[in-house]
């Protein structure tokens, strides 16, 4: 769970350490609650939660961290109410409009996983404007997990891997992890070494089921809106004293 806040963490000493995850995965969870605290609309947890995103994207292009995977919108998602799912992607489309620029400038490339053509055409064209502009970017990688679902990640590897076997261009007993690795969404990035999971559930909540595997996981009772960089620090500095043995024995 989370570390005290009674102790601030300093990003110099962080990066002093060295032992910085490459790959950082959140599940940014509480933004309905958090609304709902305050009496107002569940959507009103989101515009605060963009907040926070702006925070933890500049924060992990400070530290230097590669890539920034935020489960923004799963496969289960679509089952909400319309109305709040036409809020939320309508807010999407917005944020990817006004947020742009800070990314340019930031040096941040942006990238999505997940069914993004089950998205409306409004924001997957602002999708792709918006990752056409940053292109040529060459620093933090920010991962969109977009109409995602883990299990679902699994069914669209396992198919394009029959198609490859069918097609006569993959040998059946060639398939091992390394393969499927090459047909899962993320198959251009490292597995997360550290999931952050806000509002204090203990769940996965089918995100990266595969990816997953090794990573080092740290819950935190904050609810999205209210979590900055202060937090992240605290979680970083959790995953440095962490002993990863993926598996084996020291």
């Amino acid at each position: 769970m989370t570390q005290s806040k009674s102790l601030a963490v300093d990003c110099r000493d962080l990066k002093a350490k060295g032992n910085l995850p490459r790959h950082i995965a959140v599940i940014m969870d509480g933004n309905g609650r958090w609304a709902t605290k305050r009496g107002l609309p569940r959507i009103a947890g989101h515009h605060a939660g963009r907040r926070s995103v702006r925070d933890i994207v500049e924060a992990c292009h400070e530290l230097g961290i590669e890539c920034l995977t935020l489960f923004t919108f799963s496969s289960e998602n679509w089952t909400r109410p319309k109305a709040e799912v036409k809020g939320l992607m309508s807010f999407l489309r917005q944020v990817l409009v006004d947020e742009v620029e800070t990314l340019r400038k930031n040096n941040v490339r942006m990238f999505t996983i997940g069914r993004t053509k089950e998205l409306p055409d409004a924001v997957q064209n602002e999708l792709q404007r918006t990752m056409d502009t940053l292109k040529d970017n060459t620093g933090l990688r920010l991962v969109l997990a977009l109409s995602y679902g883990g299990r679902r990640e699994l069914v669209d590897c396992f198919q394009r891997i029959h198609e490859e076997i069918e097609a006569g261009r993959l040998d059946p007993s060639e398939v091992d992890e390394k393969v499927i690795d090459r047909f899962l969404y993320t198959s251009d990035w490292p597995d997360p070494d550290l999931l952050i999971r806000t509002s204090g559930e203990m769940r996965l909540s089918n995100f990266l089921l595969w990816q997953l595997a090794y990573a080092e996981i740290y819950v935190t009772d904050v609810l999205w809106p209210d979590f900055r960089r202060q937090d992240l620090y605290r979680a970083i500095a959790e995953y440095q004293k962490r002993d990863r043995r993926f598996g084996g024995v020291r």
